[in-house]
């Protein structure tokens, strides 16, 4: 009986109920897409960052990552890789690589670059540039002068595929190397920054070039796994000196995104709370608005001997209704407008330049979590009776005399 006396109310007054419905649905919904929102950026950038020759791990020479000059390269390589052949887990991929700083030019143009020296087979499954050549080709495992540049960088200077390129760094013995390459591959990546910072030519190549022998810059290496990362760190340092090498995890080597997963956390919580602030306000002034207009009516219930306790209960079910309503219809708008954008995104290339600033790319994918979801309804719901209770209690303390006097 109580139930069907509170679903036939909450109908009583059908306009009020359908605007405080309107915005329980939008603030559920708003809830859930802007936490999705919120988690696609931070996904987009972590995976950015770890596909950008971060990966899960690196292994440097000590000083390194503060100073990633040739003078701070692994000279005995053999070590690490017998050490990596023996911690890493199935499906792990690993690689050494050579990374210097340089300066690429041509006949117009000189700028600085991060000259890459990559293993061309193992990298191909290991970084975004596997994936990323969208004219030309991709290195060979056997190509001294080939090299890949990137987009915007094949913009800036002005030049194409086929022509030549030189780059300059210094070698292991302080002086000025240089070499002539041809541009055989461009690459695309998912920030322009990213096409104007690195050029790839193959590993054995940038060894001649700069001196090297069998030397490299550093190790880096690819989990089945994320979370795996830090345990997998620590076990690979305690299996090296520590005085000669540091094994570092993305979150080390990119302080910013770790900053913003943290920050993005407690922003889709307290955007969940500002929604609900304003949300609150209206459904305690529409329930009590509920409350008063029937004064008459609890005034009689009581007087026929119905406990206070009992209209509480009856004025909380009817807020419950609304709220169960208006969640479940934001829950599917909610996620309708997720997947409308899962494989889409949405396209900042309009604004690339200050998407760049702040790590994204150029496409934004929207990811939906079912613990943002059940955070978002646990808080409609549950601060939702909460602040009904207010306008039930004062249902409750209702007199039939006052009740009456009112009328």
């Amino acid at each position: 009986m109580i139930l069907e006396f509170a679903w036939r109310n909450i109908w009583r007054n059908r306009r009020r109920t359908a605007i405080i419905l309107t915005a329980v649905v939008i603030g559920v919904w708003s809830m859930i897409f802007l936490g999705a929102l919120m988690r696609g950026i931070a996904d987009q950038m972590v995976r950015n960052g770890i596909a950008t020759l971060t990966g899960h791990i690196q292994v440097h020479q000590k000083g390194f990552q503060a100073d990633p000059s040739i003078e701070n390269r692994i000279r005995e390589p053999g070590e690490i890789r017998h050490v990596l052949e023996e911690t890493m887990p199935a499906k792990s991929l690993w690689t050494a690589r050579v990374r210097v700083p340089a300066v690429a030019a041509n006949a117009r143009h000189s700028a600085g670059v991060t000259l890459v020296g990559i293993d061309p087979p193992v990298e191909k499954d290991l970084s975004f540039i596997g994936q990323a050549v969208r004219s030309g080709r991709y290195l060979e495992k056997e190509d001294p002068r080939g090299i890949l540049v990137g987009e915007a960088f094949l913009h800036q200077f002005e030049t194409r595929i086929g022509h030549r390129l030189v780059l300059m760094s210094q070698d292991t013995a302080g002086e000025i190397a240089s070499r002539s390459f041809t541009i055989v591959g461009i690459f695309q990546g998912e920030m322009e920054s990213t096409e104007k910072a690195y050029a790839f030519v193959t590993r054995e190549a940038a060894r001649e070039m700069l001196k090297m022998d069998g030397a490299v810059s550093v190790f880096a290496i690819l989990l089945p796994e994320e979370k795996d990362a830090g345990p997998l760190a620590a076990r690979i340092q305690n299996s090296l000196p520590p005085d000669s090498y540091e094994v570092l995890t993305w979150r080390d080597m990119l302080p910013l995104v770790s900053a913003v997963l943290a920050l993005y956390d407690q922003f889709i919580f307290l955007w969940y709370v500002v929604v609900f602030i304003a949300m609150g306000f209206g459904l305690v002034n529409t329930v009590l608005m509920a409350v008063y207009e029937r004064m008459r009516e609890f005034g009689l219930l009581k007087a026929l001997g119905m406990r206070p306790l009992r209209i509480v209960g009856d004025v909380l079910l009817e807020a419950f209704f609304i709220l169960v309503i208006g969640v479940l219809a934001g829950n599917v708008l909610g996620i309708l407008s997720v997947l409308a954008l899962k494989t889409r995104g949405i396209d900042l290339s309009a604004v690339s330049a200050g998407s760049e600033f702040a790590g994204l790319g150029r496409v934004i994918y929207p990811t939906l979590e079912l613990r943002d979801i059940l955070l978002a309804n646990g808080v409609v719901l549950i601060l939702g009776l909460v602040v009904s209770l207010y306008p039930a209690l004062r249902a409750a303390r209702f007199t039939p005399v006052e009740a009456l006097a009112r009328t």
